[in-house]
């Protein structure tokens, strides 16, 4: 007997909100017509990767692959040479983009964008919501592996849907509704990411909820997405991009519930963020390989509950140690887990961390997670992260910590540690840093962890040097200051009442100083040109850049940035 279809929208009202954007609600009526549009244009064959940054765009790809029965590819990241490697995982993809400007690696372009007026067959009846195959792979999330090859997990339409059917009902419970009928989702996650994708993109189509289209990431932008909204709404982020909000001093608007996952909050960071948003807060755990696996509301207690039917628990390994795993529900074999678990009973735990997380210092046992929790207590640290080195010092491997705490210097940072860590796990070296470069979601891998270190062990120096005029370090780094005129006339006209400085006019500045520093530009040649540019973040009239050029094997990798805030980075390169 063939399994059940599982519908591509849950059950809801069609001529209610599935979307919002630019203030205008999208009804699930017109985004099943316009689905249905997009689908009957795309190739053949499949698969997709879907690099729309706008939500509703990315929704409508996705919604279009799955009427074709081709599945959507959703790569960590949208560079050039990671788009060029998912050649060597099968057949070519096309690729759904929203914007000319996006990279798809020479790969067919199929355009998404919002239709206004609606596309026709939007309001003419035809209203039947389509059954999908719950065996067709819908979506194949694709994680950095130690190789550069991405590698695939897919993730078939059923166990998603009964996933989603799981959050949906959890949430609804928290927040004493019987549905999420009519709650709107704001994410600052990307929909490409599995955390995004599942608690913004799915928890709308098959959750009863709606979304706002957009992504915003600095603090004014949340704010506007969510009174763009109505009630009620939600706040889908990260512990990163939450406390960055909360300590941007600007007035927040009242939300009724807030969704955090990717790494676990403090209770002190969730007591604030309900107090100040008005919300409840809960968070997710999950993994690429299991889906959503368990919520907490972080103000009640440490302990997880498991969502739907999961159930979970521990084996012993054949190298003495022990592996925890879930199945059950969406999940439909045994997983393993990449964390440490306290079992309380089959459904209920507490996460003691990730399993290759754990280190040992000196005899003494501990996490990085456990020490990054409280590196980012200590007062004055806005954010922070421990990393241990492969080599050692007396015979014992000594942490080391990065840190973003303007007004701290590393001996205060230390200082801090001393109150709430043991002695062993003090760090040998502090890294003043004016930002740490983390990923969209928040995150911070170690690899990058591993790139600050080589960066910065080349110089003898505890911390980030102090912008000079022309100040160089050992590991072929140059920093240059860049004070921007307030009447530049590169302001006129961009834009009246509110002066940006053009990003031509800052790659411009960027090759001047360049061109000052022989060493560097003997790398380059006599033309360098600039192979990759990334614009951040606005820069206003009176602006005071710090610029850090970085040699790389051929190339000079740059970076700008106000204060604490990156505005822009990027790559030069032989002509």
């Amino acid at each position: 007997m063939a399994a059940p279809a599982f519908p591509l929208l849950g059950a809801r009202d069609l001529h209610a909100p599935l979307a919002w954007h630019a203030g205008q609600a999208i009804g699930a009526a017109r985004f099943l017509a316009e689905a249905k549009a997009l689908a009957a244009t795309l190739p053949a064959a499949g698969p997709a990767v879907n690099l729309c940054q706008d939500r509703y765009c990315f929704a409508l790809g996705l919604a279009a692959a799955l009427l074709r029965g081709h599945t959507s590819l959703m790569p960590p990241n949208a560079l050039p040479e990671t788009l060029r490697r998912l050649r060597e995982l099968g057949p070519t993809p096309y690729a759904f983009v929203d914007g000319d400007e996006a990279d798809a690696a020479e790969f067919a372009r199929v355009h998404v964008q919002h239709t206004s007026p609606p596309v026709r067959g939007a309001a003419d009846g035809d209203e039947a919501v389509p059954a999908l195959d719950p065996d067709l792979v819908a979506v194949c999330l694709l994680t950095s592996g130690s190789t550069g090859l991405p590698q695939p997990h897919a993730k078939r339409w059923g166990p998603l849907a009964r996933n989603i059917a799981a959050e949906a009902e959890r949430l609804a419970q928290m927040l004493g509704k019987p549905s999420l009928q009519g709650l709107t989702l704001v994410a600052t996650v990307p929909a490409q990411h599995s955390y995004g994708f599942e608690s913004s993109v799915l928890l709308a189509l098959l959750g009863g909820a709606a979304f706002e289209s957009g992504r915003p990431f600095y603090p004014a932008d949340i704010v506007a997405a969510l009174q763009r909204v109505p009630r009620p709404r939600a706040l889908v982020t990260t512990p990163f991009h939450l406390k960055t909000l909360l300590a941007a001093g600007v007035e927040l608007p009242a939300v009724d519930l807030v969704l955090s996952a990717t790494a676990p909050l403090s209770p002190q960071l969730a007591a604030e963020a309900e107090m100040r948003l008005g919300a409840r807060l809960v968070e997710i755990y999950g993994c690429t390989e299991a889906g959503q696996v368990a919520a907490r509301r972080t103000t009640e207690g440490e302990v997880w509950t498991a969502l739907g039917e999961l159930h979970l628990w521990r084996e012993p390994c054949a190298d003495g140690g022990e592996r925890f795993l879930v199945e059950g529900g969406h999940v439909v074999e045994p997983t393993p887990l990449a964390d440490v678990l306290e079992l309380l009973d089959e459904r209920r735990f507490r996460l003691l961390g990730r399993a290759n997380d754990l280190i040992h210092v000196a005899g003494k046992r501990s996490s990085l997670a456990h020490l990054n929790f409280h590196l980012n207590r200590v007062p004055g640290v806005v954010d922070g992260a421990f990393w241990l080195p492969g080599e050692v010092a007396d015979g014992v491997v000594r942490t080391v910590a990065f840190v973003v705490a303007p007004g701290l210097t590393a001996r205060e940072v230390i200082a801090g540690l001393r109150e709430r860590l043991e002695p062993a796990f003090i760090p040998r070296r502090v890294v003043l840093l004016p930002e740490l470069p983390r990923e969209a979601t928040g995150k911070i891998t170690a690899a990058t962890l591993r790139e600050l270190a080589a960066r910065h062990f080349g110089s003898p120096k505890e911390s980030t040097p102090t912008p000079a005029a022309d100040a160089r370090d050992a590991a072929g780094v140059v920093e240059h200051v860049l004070e921007i005129a307030a009447d530049h006339p590169a302001f006129d006209g961009h834009f009246p009442g509110l002066p940006v400085l053009p990003g031509a006019v800052l790659l411009t500045l960027v090759m001047q100083a360049l061109q000052a520093q022989p060493a560097l530009r003997q790398r380059l040649g006599a033309a360098p040109t600039i192979e990759q540019a990334k614009f951040t973040a606005p820069v206003r009239p009176g602006a005071r850049l710090a610029l850090r050029l970085s040699a790389q094997a051929h190339a000079v990798a740059f970076e700008l940035h106000e204060g604490t805030r990156l505005v822009a980075r990027g790559r030069l390169a032989a002509g």
